[in-house]
């Protein structure tokens, strides 16, 4: 009996031992090709020898910024954390990190339903609403009159971050993170929350990187799946 209740000691000292699971961080880019994604770019419709904006180099994704179009994740996300690591490679410009992303072409024939969050340099953090929508804090003050908001073509769809520097001088890289948990979405960029919106009208889908003008290139592209019940600062 003694060495039963022994053996019962310390098989329940080893699994008091053992660390909870951790969330697992998945690189959504294998630093050798666009596996996991596909290219929506409308100039390939009419011309299928249209160069690609999103290449490989030097085991990065870059996103040439010509012609325009997105790149767009095969699987579907939600409850999620993204870290996109990144800098504009030479003059600088426009990009964005898509999230919830759905219908392709909602926009102007060209951008996926979703919500954007801006990379345009000195504007790293704001939302751009794309057939979808989200509620901030100061909402009037920061969207403009309220009669003019809207989703679609000739609304006020930007939501201007709250900060002013968060971001690193050119050619330096930026991290950003952006944190979807059920209705709400956080941003962080080098550290710092710049935004927060709750009531998305959308709570998963695609995650989506653009060709919008401007040569930008990332070295880290990664998701976290985590609990609905996660509480950041």
């Amino acid at each position: 009996m003694k060495k039963q209740n022994l053996l019962v000691l310390m098989l329940a000292t080893l699994f008091a031992c053992v660390a909870p699971e951790q969330p697992k961080t998945v690189s959504l880019f294998n630093g050798v090709d666009l596996t996991g994604w596909h290219a929506d770019v409308p100039a390939m419709d009419q011309n299928p020898d249209t160069v690609n904006p999103f290449i490989v180099r030097d085991s990065m994704l870059v996103s040439l910024g010509t012609p325009g179009g997105h790149l767009i994740t095969d699987s579907v996300y939600s409850n999620s954390r993204i870290t996109a690591e990144y800098r504009f490679a030479g003059e600088p410009g426009n990009c964005g990190l898509l999230v919830h992303a759905s219908t392709p072409r909602a926009l102007y024939e060209m951008f996926p339903k979703s919500l954007e969050v801006q990379m345009m340099h000195e504007n790293a953090g704001d939302f751009w609403c794309i057939v979808e929508d989200i509620v901030v804090p100061d909402m009037e003050a920061r969207r403009g009159p309220k009669e003019e908001w809207g989703i679609t073509e000739g609304k006020k769809r930007r939501i201007p971050n709250l900060t002013d520097g968060s971001e690193k001088p050119l050619g330096e890289w930026n991290k950003m993170v952006v944190e979807c948990v059920a209705d709400t979405i956080k941003v962080w960029v080098n550290e710092e929350l710049v935004n927060y919106g709750t009531n998305c009208t959308t709570t998963r889908g695609q995650i989506a990187v653009q060709a919008e003008g401007s040569e930008v290139e990332f070295r880290k592209l990664e998701v976290m799946a985590i609990e609905k019940t996660t509480k950041t600062e």
